[in-house]
């Protein structure tokens, strides 16, 4: 697969919520940038990521666009998170079931058919604001 089917594939498994799919698609070492965060490494804490994101939201990805260098080594998408904030995250507002519709991007670096690096971006500000309401 060319990086940007692989990068597609790997959001069209994130909306389907198939956590099998989308982890396969992620290299064994591969380095995790959380938005404002660290940096976590391996598939492991990755797994663990999602167990924990998927607890607290329920998440779907829209207007995609994805962008891949000509090698095939690099990618970025930029789309829309529309979320509903299902259980209160540690030093963030309550949750009460808050929707929120969010701008937000990712860059990736590829080795072969797997991704090796996700660094995602979106506004944490803005979300607090339209969770906070």
């Amino acid at each position: 697969m060319k990086a940007a089917e692989i990068i597609r594939a790997y959001y069209d498994a994130f909306n389907r919520q198939d956590m099998d799919a989308f982890l396969a698609l992620l290299d064994e070492n591969v380095a995790h940038d959380i938005n404002q965060g660290e940096r976590q490494t391996g598939k492991a804490a990755f797994a663990r990521f999602m167990e924990h994101m998927n607890r607290s939201y329920k998440e779907t990805l829209t207007e995609i666009v994805i962008m891949a260098s000509e090698d095939g080594s690099r990618g970025a998408a930029e789309f829309v998170v529309n979320g509903e904030y299902l259980a209160t995250d540690e030093g963030l507002p309550e949750a009460k079931g808050q929707t929120y519709t969010l701008p937000a991007g990712a860059f990736f670096a590829l080795k072969g058919d797997k991704i090796s690096r996700v660094t995602n971006y979106y506004s944490l500000n803005d979300w607090i604001a339209q969770v906070q309401g």
